[in-house]
């Protein structure tokens, strides 16, 4: 696997291809950056882009992580001393999951956001910017909301943050591509460099295998779980023998979220996965890929259940010492 393939390991698009292969073949000294509103607690989509960055920093990439309290503010999650409380619990976290601390630049948005230079660029790219286009990379902020004018300004300070941060390229799941695309049609308006971007993978809800996981509905799995918490709500993943589930009765979508997390968390961290097995049923199953995994559960071999337990192994491992970072917090 060459610098190129391991650089858009998992990868549900890369913005562009050609960019991307620069990258790859000069990365030191490039910067590689994900913007994450201070929400208390990691979960699994945080755990997904903290994956990549880690990724990165052995690619010699330096990593930036933007912990955006502005941001965080103008979605109403409470005052700025609240968030940025908030902010420095989540740092701990990142680095208690694997992020690399002497090479991790955290930034709040607060130390550079309110400063002059950056309001006057943010009023240039709103007298660029339709309110239309604002509009369609806000959907994802606003979510079901009556939308506000701050939710108009969000995409457009997150377009200009990549200038600010000075990075080539930016990280975030396949939610964040419209606000991507505005900062590709907009920061040349300004006479900065459009970013190169990675768009990570969505993983499907626990229980149906549809739409996404959310941490605000439904079963989702984050770093306050509990070993015992983790192995009762993967127990009750949808994991049919296969990568590729029939839609819905009503024509939905369907994904295996156990082989999502398989392919986006636990693979790209373990070298080697052993899932454990009574002799009576043909004693531990030994992978050292996912599709070795996949394979085995399609053709029968694996059986779900038994794909499940060593999930669960797995993701408690990797949630350890952030759920031990939590806990110290609160002692």
């Amino acid at each position: 696997m060459d610098a190129y393939d391991r650089i858009t390991r998992n990868a549900a698009e890369v913005v562009t291809d050609e960019e991307a292969r620069a990258l790859a073949d000069a990365p030191d000294g490039k910067r590689a950056y994900v913007g994450y509103e201070p929400s208390g607690v990691l979960h699994v989509g945080h755990m997904l882009t903290a994956n990549k960055l880690i990724e990165l920093q052995d690619e010699g990439f330096e990593v930036v992580v933007l912990l955006a309290d502005v941001h965080a503010y103008l979605n109403g999650k409470g005052t700025f001393a609240e968030i940025r409380d908030t902010a420095t619990r989540m740092q701990e976290q990142f680095v208690a999951y694997g992020l690399d601390p002497d090479r991790t630049e955290f930034v709040l948005g607060s130390e550079y956001q309110l400063d002059e230079e950056y309001v006057l660029d943010l009023h240039s790219l709103e007298l660029e910017t339709s309110l239309s286009r604002a509009e369609r990379a806000m959907a994802e902020i606003a979510g079901d909301d009556t939308a506000t004018v701050a939710h108009a300004v969000y995409p457009l300070m997150q377009a200009l943050d990549i200038v600010y941060l000075d990075v080539d390229l930016a990280i975030g799941g396949m939610e964040q591509r419209k606000v991507h695309m505005l900062a590709r049609d907009t920061l040349p308006s300004i006479d900065a460099s459009a970013p190169t971007c990675l768009h990570t993978p969505l993983i499907a809800d626990l229980t149906t295998g549809v739409g996404k996981m959310s941490s605000s509905g439904g079963l989702s799995i984050s770093m306050e779980d509990s070993g015992a918490d983790i192995a009762k709500k993967v127990e009750k993943a949808y994991c049919p023998p296969t990568a590729d589930p029939d839609p819905t009765d009503n024509g939905e979508e369907r994904e295996n979220p156990v082989l999502q997390l398989f392919e986006y968390h636990v693979f790209p961290r373990f070298s080697e996965v052993v899932v454990e097995r009574p002799d009576q049923y043909g004693g531990n199953l030994t992978y050292g890929s996912y599709d070795a995994l996949e394979t085995d559960l399609e053709s029968g071999e694996l059986h779900p259940a038994d794909a499940k337990g060593a999930l669960a192994t797995c993701l408690n491992d990797l949630i350890a010492p952030g759920r031990e970072r939590i806990r110290s917090d609160h002692d």
